[in-house]
């Protein structure tokens, strides 16, 4: 996984932002603020801007590009949060990437949104996805998956995952003031997560297309 395959999957997730930005809002709207699909919309579009005015020459590179434009360019708790995912992903980074350095890093994203956004699986938040997705991707690996297969188990964890957020009560976040009244909506957190690993999935399984 070169420089070209983490810009191709920024992209990917840029444009299915875009397409669910509604979506993402609407979530929302029913527990937060009503902007984290427009919020994110505006910070992966920089996203894509700023790997085009200095395109990144290591995966490192692209990934610690990413997470400083999120930080400083989204509001309300998901840039830094996303922001410090992808810094900490190009942090853990050794090139060249492979399937089980991707993992690890991946994983040290998790951690590092653990960590600041002082949530726990089962808290209705991107954790409940981003988890599962990193536990699941670890698995594949130690199964000796390929790439696509891999990243495809990942995805399907992180939707898996922002589905079961829909029974649970916010513990963390905006959501968590309305106690029992978050029961019954999606996290939007957690969806958008969902969004972003499977564009790696699909941008995985387009190389092998080609």
């Amino acid at each position: 996984m070169d420089a070209g395959f983490f810009v191709l999957w920024l992209e990917d997730a840029a444009r299915a932002i875009t397409l669910q930005r509604d979506r993402l809002t609407e979530l929302d709207a029913a527990i937060g603020d009503a902007d984290h699909g427009t919020n994110l919309e505006r910070g992966f579009t920089e996203v894509c801007r700023a790997l085009e005015e200095w395109p990144p020459t290591s995966p490192v590179q692209a990934m610690l590009t990413a997470g400083a434009t999120l930080i400083r360019r989204v509001g309300g708790a998901s840039g830094p949060l996303y922001g410090s995912a992808f810094r900490q992903m190009g942090k853990a980074l050794q090139d060249p990437v492979s399937l089980a350095g991707f993992a690890s890093a991946f994983d040290a994203g998790v951690v590092a949104v653990e960590r600041l956004g002082k949530a726990a699986p089962g808290d209705k938040t991107m954790i409940d996805a981003l988890a599962p997705a990193s536990r699941a991707l670890a698995q594949a690996v130690q199964e000796g998956a390929r790439a696509h297969e891999a990243f495809q188990r990942a995805a399907a964890a992180a939707a898996e995952g922002a589905r079961a957020t829909i029974p649970l009560r916010a513990r963390r976040g905006r959501a968590s003031y309305l106690g029992e009244r978050s029961i019954g909506h999606e996290d939007p957190g957690a969806a958008s997560s969902a969004i972003i690993v499977a564009s790696l999935a699909a941008v995985a399984a387009k190389e092998v297309e080609d």
